[in-house]
């Protein structure tokens, strides 16, 4: 596997890849932009070792990158500046080459498919990207697929769903947890008796630890379900239940979210994604299942139970 570096480390999804690293006693680096963040989120590691980057430095970036033989991309941007992805891919790959990094693992997202084709989706659906912040995701893969096949880096992705877990404050089902544990009401946004799924973001680490540990991964695309296939109803009836409160919610419409976006700048920009609420991308991850011979994923009754237990009282 080598050495292996998280970009973008400080975020939920870095955290559980380096919870994955660390409990196989793997040393690893965490890159990001902010030192303090790195030192909150890894001071207490031995295995971690922080570096800073600035994108806009080759030389910085070339540095953050050297000694380095893999690199999990776990960079997220603003709601509102999707246009970063690619730009963000193209500087990650300018330093990988020149620091002479052998791979690079994308954590990636279902944007880029556009309106499914089929109940469920698997890694040969088409992509179609059929909003501004699916084409800037399909973008940011274009250029790592075409650094693949121009033999610069070898390349894998992981498809995810929506997240949701401990401390994961920017998931669609943060509000009804924070709702459920003080006695208040839900905000979703509707139709809410859609099909959906959310991964358990700790599941998330030792799925990408063994694919990096797997090199018949590499030079593919992967889907991972996560906890599987509910309703938001049925979810958020599962929260409010184990934090032993009675179910209160509001719900939007894509009208609505209209009226909100005028004052809040994220709820606007979630007006264009609306079509994944009433036409939505429900991942297969049946390939993943058989490249690992078996997959553990955490169901939505203990994922919830964990989830309330790290909130304060």
């Amino acid at each position: 596997m080598g050495k292996v570096a998280l970009l973008g480390a400080a975020g939920a999804a870095g955290k559980s890849v380096a919870a994955a690293l660390r409990k196989e006693g793997a040393a690893y680096r965490v890159i990001g932009r902010s030192a303090e963040a790195l030192e909150t989120a890894f001071g207490g590691d031995p295995l971690a070792e922080p570096r800073t980057w600035n994108p806009d430095d080759p030389a910085s970036v070339r540095t953050a990158f050297e000694s380095v033989d893999v690199i999990v991309y776990l960079i997220g941007v603003n709601y509102w500046q999707f246009e970063l992805h690619p730009i963000l891919m193209r500087k990650t790959l300018d330093g990988a080459v020149a620091a002479d990094v052998r791979r690079v693992l994308l954590i990636g997202t279902v944007y880029p498919y556009g309106m499914p084709r089929s109940a469920t989706v698997n890694e040969d659906h088409p992509r179609n990207p059929n909003t501004f912040k699916g084409r800037m995701r399909k973008e940011q893969e274009d250029l790592l697929f075409a650094a693949r096949d121009a033999g610069k880096i070898e390349a894998c992705e992981l498809r995810l769903p929506d997240f949701y877990g401990p401390n994961v404050d920017k998931s669609f089902l943060w509000n009804a947890f924070q709702a459920a544990k003080r006695g208040g009401r839900a905000q979703l946004i509707g139709p809410i008796d859609t099909p959906h799924q959310f991964v358990f973001i700790p599941d998330v680490g030792p799925i990408v630890a063994r694919l990096l540990k797997t090199d018949a991964a590499w030079g593919q695309t992967w889907h991972f379900a996560g906890s599987g296939t509910a309703t938001q109803r049925a979810i958020v009836a599962k929260i409010f239940a184990a934090a032993g409160k009675p179910v209160r919610m509001f719900v939007a419409d894509k009208t609505m979210l209209r009226v909100m976006g005028l004052f809040n700048p994220t709820v606007r920009e979630l007006v264009e994604m609306h079509y994944l609420q009433t036409n939505p991308v429900l991942l297969n991850d049946s390939r993943l299942q058989r490249l690992l011979g078996g997959i553990e994923r955490t169901s939505y009754e203990e994922g919830i139970r964990q989830t309330l237990a790290a909130m304060p009282a």
